[in-house]
C-alpha cells in the first residue's frame, strides 16, 4: 500500500507578503516541510532574519521585491525565483490588506488599494507562476481567503467581497489549469492572533464578541492553525484536491 506523503523535500515555494504574520509562518512551515523558499516582499530589504531562519533549517532562501500593486515587480520576482532554483512548485498568494469602514464611508482609494492587493495581485502572481507550472506541468497554488468571504462581518465589507472572489477565481483557475496537473486551492482562516489583528483583538468587547461567533471552540486562532492547512495541500497528499476552499474557522460558519 502506498501511504500519503506530505514531505516537501525538493521543492521551490514562493510566498508573498511574507515579511510577517501569516505569511512568514507559512514560509517557515513550507521550510520546516522541505521546501526551498522564495519570499516575496513589499520591500526587499526587510525580514533578514526571516530568511536566515528559513536558511537554518538547511533550505535554501531568496528575498524578492514583489509589491502585489506593481504587476511589473509580480513578473520579475516569479521569473527570478524560477531561475535561481531551477523551478516553482508551490505559489502562496498570502498578501492582503483590510481598510475597515461602513460601507456608507468607504474611501475611493481605500477600495482601490483592497482590490488591487487582494484581487489583482492575487491574480496576477497566480498568471506568473501559473505559466512556469504549465510549462513544467505540475504545480500547487494556494491563496489566501477568509471566513469572510462567507459571512458578513460589519464594516469590511470591501473586504468580504474580494475574499469572497479569491475562493471563487480559486475554482476558475483550477478548472483550466487541471489538465498541466496544477492544483489551486485556498484557506479560509478566521480571526487568527498576528500584528495585523492584535490591535482589534485587544478591544475585550470585541475579542468577547470574536469568541462567541467562533461557535465550535471559543478561541483565536494562531499562525500554526492556518499553516498546517497550506502545507497540506501543497504536499502530494493532496494531489487530488483542487478548486476547494478550506475553512479554518473554529466553528464560526457551522452555526
Amino acid at each position: 500500500m502506498e501511504y500519503p506523503r506530505f514531505d516537501l523535500t525538493g521543492q521551490v515555494s514562493l510566498v508573498t507578503g511574507a515579511a510577517r504574520g501569516l505569511g512568514r509562518a507559512i514560509a517557515l512551515a513550507l521550510a520546516h516541510a522541505g521546501s526551498d523558499v522564495a519570499l516575496g516582499l513589499r520591500d526587499a530589504n526587510t525580514a533578514r532574519d526571516l530568511a536566515d531562519e528559513v536558511q537554518s533549517m538547511g533550505r535554501k532562501s531568496l528575498s524578492l521585491q514583489m509589491d502585489v500593486t506593481h504587476l511589473d515587480q509580480i513578473c520579475r520576482a516569479v521569473d527570478k525565483a524560477a531561475s535561481y532554483f531551477g523551478r516553482l512548485d508551490i505559489l502562496v498568494n498570502n498578501a492582503g490588506v483590510a481598510p475597515e469602514n461602513l460601507a456608507e464611508n468607504y474611501r475611493e482609494e481605500d477600495f482601490d488599494l483592497t482590490l488591487a492587493v487582494n484581487l489583482k495581485g492575487t491574480f496576477f502572481a497566480s498568471q506568473a507562476a501559473g505559466r512556469v507550472m504549465i510549462r513544467q506541468r505540475n504545480g500547487r497554488i494556494i491563496n489566501l481567503s477568509s471566513q469572510a468571504g462567507f459571512v458578513a462581518l460589519p464594516g469590511e465589507s470591501v473586504y468580504c467581497m474580494t475574499k469572497a472572489a479569491i475562493s471563487h477565481l480559486t475554482k476558475c483557475l483550477a478548472i483550466e489549469w487541471g489538465r498541466y496537473n496544477i492544483t489551486v486551492n485556498a484557506v479560509a482562516p478566521t480571526f487568527i492572533s498576528t500584528p495585523g489583528t492584535d490591535a482589534a483583538l485587544a478591544a475585550p468587547a470585541f475579542r468577547a464578541d470574536v469568541l462567541e461567533r467562533i461557535a465550535g471552540l471559543h478561541r483565536i486562532g494562531a499562525p500554526v492553525d492556518v499553516v498546517g492547512a497550506v502545507v497540506f495541500l501543497a504536499s502530494p497528499a493532496a494531489s487530488l484536491i483542487t478548486g476547494h476552499t478550506i475553512l479554518i474557522d473554529g466553528g464560526w460558519t457551522a452555526r
